[in-house]
């Protein structure tokens, strides 16, 4: 992979070999349908994240997560037994003119309808939070996300955090901010009445999004920030990296993290707070 001169924006294979719509979508049932597709079914199923006359908010951030999303969701609503209504909303924090036309372009070629919006997120959280802007920068585009969704009347905020993301924020919060929190697959606002926000790619583990971004040739976006680009030691990153070492030795730790969210022994724990969210600067992805 290369960089476009430090703008974070990952490039899997060169531009002109993009394959054929078609031939994409078809590949997220056929190639893929074992780890992508029927991974995406079963999360809607089992947490129940869809459910008919629901409207969507997709949020697209251009990143390989939420193309993933927003095609999986097309074909979901072409094939589905009842309706849905989809809503493809896209936010400029303020990204370098070359970013956003990449951003267009490949929502373009993909066929997704996207309304972008401007924030200037990036600007206010380096000025507020200089130190570690990258918290506080989710934080507001959450908001943003969630504001953008009330207005077009939708009642659910889909984001684009896969199996991946859930395993290393319950690692990064056991590690780092001495509790036991994970990533829900379903969350309802508290701060925008009538929302819900929902991961639907819960299940999908990172590697197969990434060979199906590659093998597609979609140029997806990196965080694009020209603020976070120019530090170092993310604690997400050595985290993945730490999973990928004990994997080496305990086979198929990473799904043993995720199973334990879902097998806590209430009689075996010093304590536990039912509701209590904890703001930490190292909870990057902070429910509201």
């Amino acid at each position: 992979m290369s960089d476009i001169a430090g703008t974070g924006c990952d490039i899997l294979v060169p531009f002109n070999e993009r394959k054929p719509l078609e031939e994409i979508e078809k590949s997220i049932k056929t190639t893929y349908r074992k780890h992508i597709w029927n991974k995406f079914i079963k999360a809607i199923c089992d947490y129940k994240l869809l459910e008919e006359g629901d409207k969507i908010a997709i949020a697209i951030s251009g990143g390989k997560d939420s193309l993933l999303m927003a095609k999986l969701f097309q074909i979901l609503q072409k094939h589905s037994k009842f309706k849905f209504e989809l809503e493809f909303i896209a936010m400029d924090p303020g990204y370098h003119e070359s970013i956003k036309a990449l951003l267009i372009d490949n929502c373009s070629y993909l066929d997704i309808p996207i309304s972008i919006f401007e924030s200037g997120i990036f600007e206010v959280a380096e000025k507020v939070a200089k130190d570690y802007p990258c918290y506080m920068c989710a934080k507001m585009r959450r908001g943003a996300l969630y504001g953008k969704a009330q207005k077009l009347g939708c009642n659910k905020l889909a984001l684009g955090h896969h199996f991946n993301d859930v395993i290393e924020t319950t690692m990064l919060n056991v590690l780092y901010s001495g509790n036991f929190k994970t990533m829900l697959p379903k969350l309802r606002s508290e701060n925008y009445k009538g929302l819900e926000l929902i991961r639907p790619l819960y299940l999908i583990e990172e590697k197969y999004i990434e060979r199906f971004t590659q093998n597609s040739g979609i140029w997806p976006l990196n965080c694009a920030c020209m603020v976070a680009a120019k530090r170092i030691g993310n604690k997400r990153y050595e985290i993945k990296a730490m999973i990928e070492e004990i994997k080496k030795n305990f086979q198929d730790v990473d799904k043993s993290i995720f199973r334990a969210a879902q097998n806590v022994n209430m009689d075996a724990i010093l304590g536990w707070q039912k509701s209590e969210v904890n703001y930490s600067y190292l909870d990057f992805y902070d429910e509201e």
